[in-house]
């Protein structure tokens, strides 16, 4: 049996997109099945404001994007300035007390609120109390979120 350019042409196509698959699957991010995130396994990473624990940054069976985090933010500090975004974002008080910044006003919270931050709104937190304030963020990402 001899072999042919046709014959060596398609093996090296088969190769070449055997390898390029192999590259997509490597750089996509798998999606998020059950999971469960444990306080006292979190590793809080120290920032120039407080600290963060990162959870998770990649897709879900629903969303194109799912990223939490938990901040501390120490007292009299600001996590940003005022900023804004495409994806929508929702944010629990965990302890302390807060002013956020949302739909136009700077409202004061304590542990157990609730902020949703609408995309593209402006949005901002701050810690005035005297003590840390821990939060968990969750930003999620689908089809219909705008581009930046």
């Amino acid at each position: 049996m001899r072999i042919t350019r046709r014959d060596v042409a398609v093996a090296l196509g088969a190769i070449s997109a055997t390898c390029a698959m192999g590259a997509v699957a490597q750089i996509a991010p798998a999606t998020l099945g059950p999971a469960v995130f444990d306080w006292t396994k979190m590793e809080a990473k120290p920032t120039d404001v407080g600290a963060i624990r990162n959870l998770v940054r990649q897709p879900t069976a629903t969303l194109d994007e799912l990223e939490m985090h938990i901040t501390t933010l120490n007292p009299g500090l600001a996590s940003h300035p005022p900023h804004t975004h495409p994806n929508e974002e929702l944010v629990i008080v965990r302890e302390g007390t807060v002013e956020v910044l949302n739909g136009g006003a700077w409202k004061r919270l304590g542990p157990g609120s609730v902020i949703f931050n609408a995309s593209n709104s402006p949005h901002a937190l701050r810690n005035v109390g005297d003590t840390p304030a821990t939060y968990h963020v969750i930003n999620w990402k689908t089809a219909a979120t705008p581009a930046n």
